[in-house]
C-alpha cells in the first residue's frame, strides 16, 4: 500500500533578494523527444518576461512545470524560494496560472465560474463576494457579471480566464499566449491590462507569438527554441549587444538637411537618414548616450526639441538568434 506524505511546510520565508522564478537544470522528456532541455532562468520580482518561441519550442512545458502541474524528469525551479518539487501545494498559492486552452462550464454565470475557484483557493464565503467584484472591475467584466459563460465572446472568455486567474491574488502570473484568437481591439484591450497588473507589482511570465505588442510593456524576455533557453536578460541590453548598432531619432526646428550633413562628421555615427525635420542617427557603441549627438548639434548652432533612442525591436532579435526549428 503507498502511503501519501503531508507536503512540509517551508522552513522559511524567501529574502526580499530572491528571484520571484528561477529554474535549475530543468528538464523534461516525453519518450525521445526532449521537450525542455537544461533550462537556466532567473526572472527578478515585478519584471514582465517574455517567454519568446516558436511552436513546439518548449514555452508551454516551461510553464506547466512552473505551475505545478507537470514534474520535471531533471532539475527543478523556485517560485519566490520554493521549490516546485518539495512544495508544490505552497507555489499555487504563489502564481495565477493561465492556460493557451481553457475550458468554460455550461450554465454557469461569470460570478459563479469566479466563485468557484475563489472556493477553490479556499477563500472564505463571506469575503469572495468583494473579491470577485474587484476582479470583475480590473477586468472590465462588471457589466457580464450575471451572463452565462459559455455566451460571452472569445475577447470576454479570455478575460474572464484571466480574473479566475487574480482571485488569489498570487504574487506571480503565468500566462500562455493570453492574446491567442483575440481581434487586434481585445489584444490592444488584454495588453493594457497586462500594464495594469505590472503596475500593481505582479511578476508576469507571457509567452506570446505577438512580438511587437510584448516589447510594449516587457523589461526581460527569453528565447527558446528546440528546449534550450538562446538568451535571457534587459530587452534593451540584449538589442544593443545584438545589433552592435543602435538608431537615435533626433528632431529640429529647422535646418535638418544640413545638420545631417554634418552629423557624419561625429565619430561613432555609422549613418543618418532624414524625413522632414526629424533624424534617425545609426550609432556603434563608441557613442554611449544618444546626449552626445545633442551636445555635438547644439556645439554648432542647431535647435534640438527632441530626442530619443529607438526602441528594441523584438522581432528583429527574434529573427537573429533562432533558427527556425522544433524539438
Amino acid at each position: 500500500m503507498t502511503v501519501v506524505q503531508p507536503e512540509r511546510e517551508p522552513a522559511e520565508a524567501a529574502s526580499d533578494s530572491t528571484p520571484m522564478i528561477r529554474t535549475v537544470r530543468l528538464r523534461k522528456e516525453y519518450k525521445n523527444v526532449v521537450a525542455v532541455n537544461d533550462l537556466n532562468m532567473i526572472i527578478e520580482p515585478g519584471d514582465v518576461y517574455g517567454f519568446i518561441g516558436p511552436n513546439g519550442a518548449g514555452k508551454t512545458t516551461t510553464i506547466k512545470m512552473l505551475a505545478t502541474l507537470i514534474a520535471p524528469n531533471y532539475g527543478t525551479a523556485y517560485i519566490d524560494g520554493l521549490d516546485i518539487r518539495d512544495y508544490p501545494r505552497a507555489v499555487r498559492a504563489k502564481i495565477g496560472y493561465m492556460p493557451d486552452f481553457f475550458g468554460v462550464y455550461d450554465d454557469m454565470k461569470v460570478w459563479e465560474y469566479l466563485d468557484f475557484f475563489a472556493a477553490a483557493y479556499k477563500i472564505p464565503r463571506n469575503k469572495r463576494v468583494h473579491i470577485i467584484n474587484d476582479v470583475l472591475e480590473l477586468t472590465d467584466l462588471h457589466s457580464k457579471r450575471e451572463d452565462f459563460v459559455d455566451a460571452l465572446s472569445r475577447g470576454m472568455k479570455q478575460r474572464l480566464c484571466l480574473a479566475k486567474t487574480l482571485v488569489h491574488d498570487p504574487q506571480v502570473l503565468l500566462l500562455d499566449e493570453p492574446a491567442s484568437g483575440l481581434d487586434p481591439r481585445a489584444r490592444i484591450e488584454m495588453r493594457e491590462l497586462l500594464k495594469e497588473l505590472r503596475r500593481m507589482g505582479k511578476t508576469i511570465l507571457i509567452s506570446s507569438h505577438i512580438l511587437s505588442e510584448l516589447s510594449d510593456f516587457c523589461n526581460t524576455i527569453g528565447i527558446i527554441e528546440k528546449g534550450e533557453l538562446l538568451l535571457s536578460g534587459d530587452v534593451e541590453q540584449i538589442s544593443a549587444k545584438l545589433r552592435g548598432e543602435r538608431a537615435v531619432l533626433v528632431t529640429l526646428r529647422d535646418r535638418a538637411e544640413e545638420a545631417a550633413r554634418i552629423l557624419l562628421e561625429l565619430p561613432g555615427v555609422v549613418g543618418v537618414s532624414r524625413e522632414d525635420s526629424e533624424l534617425r542617427v545609426t550609432i556603434s557603441a563608441e557613442i554611449c548616450d544618444a546626449g552626445e549627438i545633442v551636445q555635438f548639434l547644439v556645439g554648432r548652432g542647431f535647435a534640438v526639441t527632441a530626442c530619443r533612442e529607438e526602441a528594441a525591436d523584438l522581432e528583429d532579435i527574434f529573427m537573429k538568434i533562432t533558427k527556425g526549428v522544433v524539438a
